[in-house]
């Protein structure tokens, strides 16, 4: 009886930023973008919820805080703060052409150097757009957290409902530093995330196309690598993602503070705090990117290249 055994010669070819045409690539990349940051929104919104607040006041957890905030504020409330974050399609433009264009640059470099420079100035760029669009969203996910919606509605209109009031109440509190809270603290995050998480994906891609039949498509164990390193990458840089949303939400400048206050009133189990949220939604959401982005790519192949690289 014939086995199908694995084939060690069976190697992920990367499509790299010169094997592209790029009108296909910011074309195709628009559309996908916004359609991924749709998909997995709600689950950003949760994990900052769980993260700002103090022990578990409001949520008990992330299936807790997602009834909770479903039922409370209906399905509007996932959603909060949404349009000022789907900004972040620039940043993410900015970011994968920093990358791709990196790993050009460094082509000399094996895989794994490309990958962990690449990844970490992709992040570099797409701070100055991010940061401040994460402090005003991150504001609006806030709003009527643990209150029924029909009673804050009103509040919200008068207060500080929308991203205009948000904006202005940030500017006329802390001027333009206000947009910036947190930003050291933002970069100490996302920097070794993205620098982590490129390098371990092309890991773990590599490794299971060298054990993985050779009938089973790339871009399924590329989907499969994704998760693998955004739960390696997401629980390296936890204790700092958790640091980085206080410093945008509560103010203050020492990182330092930060981690010794959230040892004092939670102890170490504090800097794991959203961890599970984070996990949870980068997963499916690092599978639905993953296939995007690398269907992006293969869609993108100069026609001279399309019979080059496998699916």
């Amino acid at each position: 009886m014939e086995t199908m055994s694995a084939d060690p010669t069976n190697q992920i070819r990367i499509i790299e930023w010169d094997d592209m045409d790029k009108r296909k690539f910011y074309g195709f990349g628009l559309f996908l973008s916004m359609t991924i940051r749709v998909t997995v929104y709600p689950t950003t919104l949760i994990k900052t919820r769980l993260q700002i607040q103090r022990g578990t006041s409001l949520y008990n957890g992330t299936f807790d805080a997602f009834w909770k905030i479903a039922r409370q504020e209906g399905a509007r409330g996932l959603y909060k703060g949404f349009w000022v974050n789907s900004i972040y399609l620039i940043s993410g433009q900015m970011y994968i052409t920093a990358y791709e264009v990196s790993r050009q640059q460094l082509s000399g470099y094996n895989n794994w150097i490309k990958s962990l420079v690449g990844g970490g100035v992709a992040s570099l760029v797409g701070q100055g757009i991010s940061v401040p669009i994460d402090v005003v969203s991150q504001h609006l996910m806030l709003q009527g957290q643990g209150k029924d919606r029909r009673k804050q509605l009103q509040k919200e209109r008068v207060m500080f409902g929308k991203a205009k009031a948000v904006i202005v109440e940030l500017f006329r509190r802390d001027g333009v530093a206000g947009f910036y809270r947190g930003f050291f603290a933002s970069m100490l995050t996302t920097i070794p995330n993205s620098a982590l998480w490129w390098p371990f994906y092309h890991f773990y891609a590599q490794q299971l196309a060298s054990v993985a039949p050779s009938y089973i498509p790339h871009l399924m164990l590329q989907a499969v690598a994704g998760p693998l390193a955004a739960a390696t990458a997401n629980t390296l840089t936890n204790p700092m993602d958790i640091v980085r949303a206080r410093l945008q939400v509560e103010g203050g400048k020492s990182i330092v503070k930060k981690f010794k206050q959230l040892y004092v009133e939670e102890g170490l189990w504090g800097f794991s705090k959203g961890l599970s949220a984070r996990i949870i939604g980068s997963m499916p959401t690092t599978f639905v990117i993953v296939i995007g982005y690398e269907t992006l790519k293969k869609l993108s192949l100069r026609s001279d290249l399309a019979h080059t690289r496998q699916w």
